[in-house]
């Protein structure tokens, strides 16, 4: 769909790759990430957070562990779409001037425009708590449940201008048992992805 994907340079623990960790709530995947780049030399280093919300929690990470953090919230304007283009301009300026080589999205709310994808496409990074292709868009773990599956996990995969429609990087199973309820299924697949991506982004980092 669209251009092709066009990877970011080789990371090495010498010369890591700088990358942006988007966000919009509690940042439990970005603080794997970070525990993750602190544990072992790392050929990626987290050197910018930015949320859509200004009460996101996962900001005070960036305090925490001396990464720079910024809250980008969308211009009040009536035309939505417009809306949409000049927050997704302020974000990437705030990602050129920070010389970001890689987007991380954990936990990132918004859809992003083609616009900005076509900027990022092969740099841009997401996790979805499901087995892509099956169970797309906001509502993964209740669609999953209504379903009556056994199994769902997580997909990292690279954005394009589909949503959750990319390249598909990594996947993990995780169980569905009975008697799991919304919040039992979704904690249980967050413990998967917050191992599942910082291995992923070691890979796709390092090639």
């Amino acid at each position: 769909m669209g251009d092709s994907y066009i990877p970011p340079r080789r990371g090495s623990i010498d010369n890591p790759l700088r990358i942006a960790v988007l966000i919009s709530g509690g940042g439990s995947g970005l603080l794997a990430i970070l525990n993750h780049q602190l544990s072992k030399p790392s050929c990626h280093v987290t050197k910018l957070i930015i949320s859509d919300n200004i009460d996101s929690k996962g900001l005070n990470y960036g305090s925490d562990f001396n990464v720079t953090s910024f809250a980008i919230e969308l211009p009040i304007i009536q035309d939505k779409y417009q809306q949409r283009i000049l927050h997704e301009n302020i974000v990437h300026e705030k990602l050129i001037e920070s010389n970001i080589e890689l987007v991380i999205m954990s936990g990132y709310m918004r859809i992003l425009t083609p616009i900005f994808v076509k900027k990022w496409k092969g740099r841009l990074v997401n996790i979805h708590p499901s087995l892509l292709p099956k169970y797309p868009g906001a509502h993964a773990h209740r669609d999953a449940l209504a379903d009556g599956a056994n199994v769902t996990g997580c997909t990292v995969h690279l954005v394009d201008e589909g949503v959750d429609t990319g390249r598909i990087l990594a996947q993990s199973e995780v169980p569905i048992f009975e008697g799991d309820t919304l919040e039992i299924l979704q904690e249980r697949v967050k413990k998967v992805e917050h191992l599942l991506y910082p291995q992923t982004l070691d890979n796709y980092c390092s090639k």
